[in-house]
């Protein structure tokens, strides 16, 4: 079982993986060793995934799911076949708890009264302090 959160373990028969030869940096080991990892998870035909748990998802992770409904993670990091499976294995979970967390609903709340006041009241000070900066009409000694 992948435990993904509280409501949510997926089957290990319902993820599948396919190995192939990575590309980049690796000399001749990336020529000769099938290390690229890629997770396979049907979305759309999951026994494990309630209604609304497919819709969250399917709206959330649309533009990683092919037309099928089948979610793809690749891993290539690595020279391990190994160690490429547990990073697309992390990845998944990761990233099915984040298409299926929902932040908590927030809580109107008033103002406090004393709040109010000392805003305003702080307003009422600055306003003294400007007004004693106008100008002054004064007499110059130059006599201009």
């Amino acid at each position: 079982m992948i435990y993904i959160n509280e409501q949510l373990s997926i089957a290990d028969h319902e993820v599948w993986f396919t190995a192939s030869r990575s590309g980049g940096a690796g000399g001749q080991n990336v020529n000769k060793v099938n290390s690229k990892i890629t997770l396979w998870f049907d979305l759309a035909h999951s026994p494990s995934l309630s209604d609304e748990q497919r819709r969250l998802l399917k709206n959330r992770l649309g533009h990683r799911l092919t037309q099928e409904g089948i979610l793809q993670i690749h891993s290539q990091e690595h020279r391990s076949q190994l160690v490429n499976r547990e990073e697309a294995l992390e990845r998944f979970v990761t990233i099915l708890r984040q298409g299926l967390y929902r932040p908590p609903v927030r809580k109107a709340t008033r103002v406090p009264r004393r709040a109010i006041e000392a805003r305003i009241g702080d307003k009422l000070h600055q306003q003294k302090i400007r007004s004693n900066r106008t100008k002054r009409d004064w007499v110059s000694d130059s006599g201009y």
